[in-house]
C-alpha cells in the first residue's frame, strides 16, 4: 500500500477507509503517523470490526490530546457484541513525528495480549470474519479527559497518514491462510524478551486497566 492520510476531518466531515475482503486470524501491519500538535478531542482509529449486534472487533483507538501532552492508546475487545475490554496506555513516544508500526495479532489461541479463555466460559472471537477499518473522527465527548477538552477547530483540518500495509491473513477460516507466506504467526505468542516489554510498557505507561476496575466490575 503507498502512503495515503485521512483528511481532512474538519466541521462538515470526518474521513475513513475499509478493506473489501473479511480475514478469519491474521497479522496486520499498519504504519501510522498520527495528527500533530494540539488533536484534542479526536480518535483515530484503527480495527478489524463484522457486522450486527453480535459483532467481534479489535480496537486500536488513539486519543488525541493537547499539544505537549501524552497521546492515549485505547485498546478494546468485542466477542458476540460484548466489549468492555478496555485497557489504555500513555505513548512513550511522539507518534506524530514519525510514522511508526502498530500490529494487530490474531490467531485461535490468542489476540496480543488478549487469550482465548473459553474454558472458562469467556467469549472469544473466532467464527466472525471481520474487515479491516481505519477512520478519523470527532469524539470530543469523551476522547480528551474525559471529554473536559474540546476541539480546537481553529486547528482544523486535521489529517493522520499511512503507508506499509502489510496483511498475512485467513480469508475465511485457518485452512485459508495465505499459501505464499510463513503461517508461523497462526500459533504465534510472545516470547521471554516481549513478554518482558509488555511488563515494562504496564508497569510504566499503563494507565487504565478493566481487569482492575472494582467500580464496573465487582467480580
Amino acid at each position: 500500500m503507498d502512503n495515503f492520510s485521512l483528511s481532512p476531518l474538519d466541521k462538515a466531515s470526518g474521513s475513513g477507509f475499509q478493506s473489501k475482503n473479511e480475514y478469519l486470524f491474521g497479522k496486520i501491519d499498519m504504519q501510522l503517523k498520527l495528527i500533530p500538535g494540539n488533536s484534542a478531542g479526536t480518535v483515530t482509529a484503527y480495527y478489524l470490526s463484522s457486522q450486527g449486534s453480535t459483532h467481534d472487533e479489535i480496537d486500536f483507538e488513539f486519543l488525541g490530546n493537547l499539544s505537549g501532552d501524552h497521546y492515549i492508546l485505547h485498546t478494546n475487545v468485542f466477542s458476540q457484541g460484548k466489549g468492555n475490554r478496555e485497557k489504555q496506555f500513555y505513548l512513550w513516544f511522539d507518534p506524530t513525528a514519525d510514522f511508526h508500526t502498530y500490529s494487530i495479532l490474531w490467531n485461535p489461541q490468542r489476540i496480543i495480549e488478549f487469550k482465548n479463555a473459553e474454558s472458562l466460559g469467556v467469549a472469544y472471537p473466532k467464527n466472525q470474519p471481520m474487515r479491516i477499518y481505519s477512520s478519523l473522527w470527532k469524539a470530543d465527548d469523551w476522547a480528551t479527559r474525559g471529554g473536559l477538552v474540546k476541539i480546537d477547530w481553529n486547528e482544523a483540518p486535521f489529517t493522520a497518514s499511512y503507508r506499509n500495509f502489510n496483511a498475512n491473513v485467513c480469508v475465511t477460516s485457518s485452512s485459508s491462510c495465505t499459501s505464499s507466506i510463513s503461517n508461523s504467526w497462526l500459533n504465534e505468542e510472545l516470547d521471554s524478551t516481549s513478554q518482558e516489554r509488555l511488563k515494562w510498557v504496564q508497569k510504566n505507561y499503563m494507565i487504565y486497566n478493566y481487569c482492575s476496575d472494582s467500580k464496573r466490575f465487582s467480580q
